[in-house]
């Protein structure tokens, strides 16, 4: 009985065109944060469940992709954090701090699949982790490797904002609220999604007295550029130590991101990016593609003050960021954002107008001792079929070996895209395609 061939929901297959070009965006991150000095690591997707659970809980907990494999309880990898957490703890003698790395690998949760949301998907993360103590001015990096990385893909209007946990914590003390800062930051986080009025409303829900909503409201509604906020800030005279050491990060978070060659143009202080995971404890990143706001946060983290303590008593604090690259390409095909075509993995392919194909296996293999990707066309087919082969493929340049040729020690090589054809002799032939 034949079985259906059929992709299971949440999970992105792509056709060769698109697989080029997302891999493309790979590389272009890849080399963006190796630019910066991170160090590349790998861990595995499968991991003991109570070491990848360790500090699971809630809904992350329920979808946990687990399972029993003998007598081992496993469990797939949710994200790209708590691997690291778990690798700086074993490699601690091994690795030097601070410990800058960086990782692009596929991640599961079992959420419930719908449009643009998958239960596989890659992350690139990079993250820098201390040995007790990791210095503010690593949190002004992280903005320009965003402003690097978000470039080298191809967008120009962008903004990172910048947030500073520490002030809300702050506020929350101020207010006596300190007991819900977690479910009231994440109200807040929601302001860009539900509006002003809900988030007005869901604080009500919590229980909060009118006169500490306008409070509330009327601090993450201060406006003005980064420079505004941060005297308006100063001018609230709080005498509260954590809302003061907040301050004072923010203010040294901008003054080196500026340091870092970052542009005003492409940064702001926003006093409503919260951050819902609740490990955040200090800065807090997000970025958006201006033009396409509905693709929500393409680029976001934080800094965190102990990423390891369900593994070690030793106090590592760290900085980071992640791109859900999956969902950030399937928005950007969608939106027809990507409007370069994926290029041809082959420069060249080589054809035989004989039924002898040694020379256009020795003419291949010259052009890949070259460094240049090279297809040779090795089916009993007519021209025509191997020039289609061709253009389907978007090769550029078909090198045609025939008697004339053969002979005379050249090839015809034609532009697909002109159509020019052009005799060059063999031992040319890498010389002319590596200047075209």
């Amino acid at each position: 009985m034949r079985v259906e061939p059929r992709t299971l929901p949440g999970f992105m297959e792509l056709l060769p065109e698109d697989q080029i070009k997302f891999n493309g965006m790979v590389d272009k991150i890849r080399k963006s944060y190796e630019r910066f000095g991170f160090l590349p690591i790998d861990t595995p997707i499968i991991e003991s469940s109570d070491v990848l659970l360790a500090k699971a809980g809630g809904e992350t907990e329920k979808q946990i992709y687990r399972f029993n494999k003998g007598e081992n309880d496993l469990s797939l990898r949710f994200d790209l954090t708590v691997p690291l957490a778990k690798y700086v703890c074993e490699y601690y003698n091994d690795i030097t701090f601070p410990f800058k790395r960086y990782q692009i690998g596929k991640v599961y949760r079992g959420e419930r699949p719908q449009k643009g949301r998958y239960r596989e998907f890659y992350q690139c993360d990079i993250d820098i982790i201390g040995d007790e103590n990791l210095s503010i001015i690593n949190d002004a990096e992280m903005p320009s490797v965003i402003y690097t990385t978000i470039k080298e893909l191809g967008f120009e209007d962008f903004t990172i904002r910048i947030n500073n946990r520490k002030l809300l914590n702050g506020l929350f003390e101020e207010l006596d609220l300190e007991k819900i800062s977690v479910e009231i930051m994440r109200v807040i986080d929601k302001i860009d999604k539900i509006g002003r009025d809900n988030v007005i409303k869901c604080l009500q829900d919590l229980k909060i007295d009118d006169g500490k909503i306008e409070k509330i409201m009327s601090f993450i509604e201060i406006k003005g550029n980064t420079d505004e906020k941060i005297k308006a800030l100063e001018e609230l005279n709080f005498s509260n130590d954590l809302f003061t050491t907040g301050l004072d990060e923010l203010k040294s978070v901008v003054k080196y991101v500026r340091a870092f060659g970052v542009p005003d143009t492409h940064f702001k202080v926003d006093l409503t990016i919260a951050r819902g995971l609740d490990y955040y404890t200090g800065t807090v990143y997000e970025t958006f593609l201006n033009d396409y706001r509905e693709l929500g946060s393409i680029c976001s983290g934080g800094r965190y003050e102990n990423l390891a303590e369900f593994y070690t008593d030793k106090k590592m604090p760290g900085v980071g960021v992640s791109i859900g690259l999956t969902r950030l390409f399937y928005k950007l095909n969608e939106l027809d954002i990507l409007k370069e075509k994926g290029q041809a993995i082959s420069k060249v392919l080589v054809v035989s107008m004989t039924d002898n194909l040694d020379k256009a296996l020795e003419v291949g293999d010259r052009l890949r001792s070259a460094g240049i990707n090279t297809d040779v066309y090795l089916e009993d087919k007519k021209i025509k079929a191997k020039f289609k082969y061709a253009d389907k493929l978007k090769i550029p340049y078909v090198a045609i070996i025939g008697e004339e040729e053969e002979k005379n020690g050249t090839v015809s090589l034609k532009n697909m895209e002109t159509g020019v054809q052009e005799e060059i002799r063999v031992e040319d032939l890498a010389m002319a395609l590596n200047s075209k």
